[in-house]
């Protein structure tokens, strides 16, 4: 990217036509409080594959109806959207309601993603409601992570190209048989903020056992994302604004900073102040459709945010899904 020097004389990296600006910075600078020059050597080098820094995705999208809102709205505001996740499970779902999402996401060249399986808070053990959470949000046994498996090939069979996991067993048993064939190879695996990696070893192990995109925790640090950039390219999925049960952050401002810093970037547009609606059913119709709307609403917000400060510019391309060339571990022959 090249590095052009802005008003007050500080190295900036160029991502628009014209060179971005800092949050606050012509007001702070004719007050004599410009904040520090940005160094280049924190940027991230990569980029997605096919160009751009950045994708944006609608998480916590629970079914067809709810889909039918975020499409809608975001045609209304002019939200573009490359992915849209799902977060109670595939198993939620029926054959008909996942056939009608991935046509209508297909329709419009957005990438369609679904989470896989049993997880720890559903499961009868109580470890995960202790004050250590022990277990965390894996799938316990053999027989939860073989619902993992399941929903993964009924899922692929019903035209689902993108699973979201939150167990690394699972994750590199799926991986195992997209290269065995059991599933397809065009198949990708999203690493879950639940379980999302806070170092840039993990990170990398997490990439090896075959996550072809990672949702790092909304609490990393600036300087953490540029850590990570320095083991690995593969796609970080970053909660612009969190859920509360998520920690509930908001780092709207950050936006231009974060891409900077941690491309290949996700802007996952959350929502804070809300309810949990996992799992899904209808007895949460109301409050899911009307999150659902206010989701892109936010996204709205965020990518204002980013053109007014003129750092607008590198988005990838609308309908690319694929996250490029990625380190694995060898699997078993």
């Amino acid at each position: 990217m090249p590095e052009i020097s802005n008003d007050e004389g500080q190295l900036v990296t160029d991502a628009s036509p014209t060179a971005p600006r800092r949050p606050g910075e012509p007001a702070l600078a004719a007050l004599g409080l410009s904040a520090p020059a940005l160094s280049p050597d924190d940027a991230s080098p990569h980029t997605f594959p096919g160009g751009g820094r950045w994708r944006t995705e609608v998480p916590s999208v629970e079914g067809p109806e709810a889909l039918a809102v975020v499409l809608k709205e975001a045609s209304r505001l002019d939200v573009p959207i490359h992915r849209i996740s799902q977060g109670s499970g595939v198993w939620m779902l029926t054959d008909a309601e996942i056939t009608e999402m991935v046509e209508a996401t297909g329709e419009r060249d957005i990438e369609l993603c679904l989470f896989t399986g049993p997880r720890g808070v559903w499961d009868i053990g109580a470890s995960v409601r202790t004050d250590s959470r022990g277990g965390g949000l894996r799938a316990r046994g053999h027989d939860a992570m073989a619902g993992c498996v399941e929903d993964a090939v009924r899922a692929t069979e019903l035209g689902v190209k993108c699973l979201l996991v939150a167990d690394e067993g699972v994750l590199w048993t799926l991986h195992r048989a997209r290269v065995a064939g059991i599933i397809p190879a065009d198949t990708t695996f999203k690493v879950s903020a639940l379980i999302g990696p806070v170092n840039p070893a993990s990170y990398a192990v997490y990439e090896n056992l075959g996550a072809d995109s990672l949702n790092v925790p909304s609490d990393l640090t600036l300087d953490h994302l540029t850590e990570i950039r320095r083991v690995s390219a593969a796609p970080m999925d970053m909660y612009i604004e969190a859920p509360d049960d998520l920690g509930g952050y908001i780092r709207m401002y950050e936006v231009a900073e974060l891409i900077r810093r941690g491309a290949p970037l996700y802007l996952k547009f959350g929502l804070s102040k809300t309810p949990g609606i996992y799992p899904y059913g209808h007895h949460l119709r109301d409050l899911t459709l009307s999150t659902a709307r206010e989701r892109v609403r936010r996204g709205r917000l965020a990518l204002d945010l980013l053109s007014r400060h003129g750092a607008g510019g590198d988005m990838a391309p609308l309908g690319s899904r694929l996250p490029g060339t990625l380190s694995r571990f060898d699997t078993p022959s």
